[in-house]
């Protein structure tokens, strides 16, 4: 009897100290599911946004993209706004009528999501002086995006300009001395 005693409180000592290591893995678990379903959430946040750019529905902007966004692109020392950025989509699209993105991959993090995408178009209409060539065009992005409460909030990106100005007939030439 003495020793059932003993072992009894022991018993009730595990099985609580079981049961607390048990909700504290369970709300662990319900964290990290929590986490993915978000990662997901942001990755088809960007999923849509290139699929409703290449249908050329750019309605979209307004609501995936944050009215306060910021985007950092190859060129501009300052963060362009929305509306800039609205230009610079119609520019593209406007000498590139046809432009589709692949993305390649999609990999989340927190509230981040990096797209590797290959741009495909063909140049029919005029781009930055370029009279339009014809030529076909293809050349990758590397994006990423902050999203916050379903938008995107932040951006930046790295397109293979040299790569689209080369397949456009444009040359790199080492500057003339003087």
């Amino acid at each position: 009897m003495k020793k059932l005693c003993m072992i009894l409180p022991l018993a009730l000592i595990l099985c609580f100290m079981v049961g607390c290591q048990d909700k504290e893995a369970m709300a662990e678990l319900e964290a990290m599911k929590a986490q993915a379903a978000l990662e997901e959430q942001n990755k088809e946040i960007v999923r849509q946004l290139y699929e409703e750019w290449d249908k050329q529905n750019f309605n979209i902007n307004d609501e995936l993209l944050a009215p306060e966004i910021q985007v950092h692109m190859p060129g501009s020392f300052e963060p362009l706004n929305l509306d800039e950025l609205k230009h610079v989509v119609s520019l593209f699209f406007g000498a590139f009528p046809n432009l589709t993105h692949t993305i390649d991959d999609l990999i989340a993090e927190g509230n981040k999501v990096v797209a590797r995408i290959t741009l495909r178009m063909t140049h029919k209409g005029e781009l930055m002086g370029i009279a339009p060539t014809g030529n076909d065009v293809a050349f990758g992005d590397l994006v990423i995006m902050r999203i916050e409460e379903g938008k995107i909030v932040e951006l930046w990106a790295q397109l293979d300009y040299l790569w689209m100005y080369q397949q456009l007939g444009m040359e790199l030439k080492p500057k003339e001395e003087k």
